[in-house]
């Protein structure tokens, strides 16, 4: 039986921290709106379908690298976002 990895394990979190923006909108629209104060639930799915995705591409090593990758853009992404909404 494989061990299961760090990478993997965080990746997991991300997937299901993605997973929640789903099920519990409103815990995240603190943490949304400020960045996105227009369209605020919308974004909230998005950022949920991001995470979700780019956590499952971490946990899988196939996908990994890709997953790292796309993690990074996000996070610039999001960073931007936070930056311009000031």
């Amino acid at each position: 039986m494989a061990s299961i990895t760090v990478p993997t394990i965080a990746g997991i979190g991300l997937a299901a921290t993605g997973a929640a923006h789903f099920v519990a909108p409103d815990a995240f629209r603190s943490i949304t709106e400020p960045a996105f104060p227009k369209d605020t639930r919308t974004w909230t799915y998005r950022n949920g379908a991001s995470e979700l995705v780019i956590g499952t591409a971490i946990a899988v090593p196939a996908t990994r690298k890709v997953g790292l990758v796309a993690l990074a853009g996000y996070v610039g992404f999001l960073g931007y976002r936070m930056a311009t909404a000031r």
